[in-house]
């Protein structure tokens, strides 16, 4: 996975969609929760991975708005599993130089988790190396309800002039903003779906599905995720000319 003439470069921004957990521990004839407490490996594997190849940027989708509606005690449970996560991993992230940014509506969790989270991110805020996003109490829809209602209150304040609307001024009010769309998209679990997830972002990224569930997913699937992403010809539209020699 090298960044030569002959290959796609790696992706600058990576997100995946961490699929599959529950469905891995019913297989093992364990509470669902165990799967999601398995897949925290998965988590800091690729995160480690990531930083050690220089991708500048990655997001996984932790935990969705529809993610709400499931039983209580899971909920709970996912909860306090993100708040342990959080405190356990600060210092590795600060000796790695990773920025920690939260996309979502974090003021639907917990005071203490989100008391732990805004902490992790003011913490990280000045580390440079990469930045990590977790999509919390995220939904891609929801994500551009809040884009398009603080559009429109500068409009009505007169700070911005309807008529100069432009793609850019939406993705400079997503929870992305100043970040660069993701390359690629990951999604294991054997799903293939975008399950509201970056539904502007991922307007050009190129689409990686894999079988292979979120706990079983590390650093040699991943390698194959960049393998099969560098593979690729990324055309954005255009018509690529291939000039012989002479």
């Amino acid at each position: 996975m090298e960044d030569t003439e002959k290959n796609t470069p790696l992706p600058s921004h990576v997100a995946i969609i961490m699929d599959g957990n529950g469905r891995w521990a019913e297989e093992r004839k364990r509470p669902r929760l165990f799967g999601h407490k398995a897949g925290v490996d998965s988590v800091r594997e690729i995160i480690e991975t990531t930083r050690s190849l220089g991708i500048g940027y990655l997001t996984l989708y932790a935990f969705s708005t529809e993610n709400w509606n499931r039983p209580a005690h899971e909920v709970s449970g996912l909860m306090n599993l993100l708040q342990r996560y959080l405190q356990s991993e600060l210092e590795t992230m600060l000796k790695n130089d990773i920025r920690l940014c939260c996309l979502g509506d974090p003021d639907r969790l917990p005071k203490e988790v989100r008391k732990t989270l805004v902490k992790t991110i003011d913490d990280t805020r000045a580390c440079a190396g990469m930045t990590l996003n977790l999509a919390l109490s995220y939904g891609g829809r929801s994500e551009l309800v809040h884009a398009m209602q603080a559009m429109a209150e500068k409009c009505c304040r007169g700070d911005l002039a309807w008529e100069n609307l432009t793609e850019t001024t939406i993705s400079d009010h997503l929870f992305t903003a100043g970040q660069p769309d993701p390359d690629l998209l990951i999604r294991t679990g054997g799903e293939r779906r975008l399950s509201n997830f970056l539904l502007w972002q991922l307007s050009y990224a190129e689409l990686y599905f894999t079988d292979v569930k979120w706990p079983d997913f590390r650093k040699d699937q991943f390698f194959k995720a960049l393998e099969t992403y560098q593979s690729r010809q990324r055309r954005f539209g255009r018509i690529v000319v291939h000039l012989d020699a002479e």
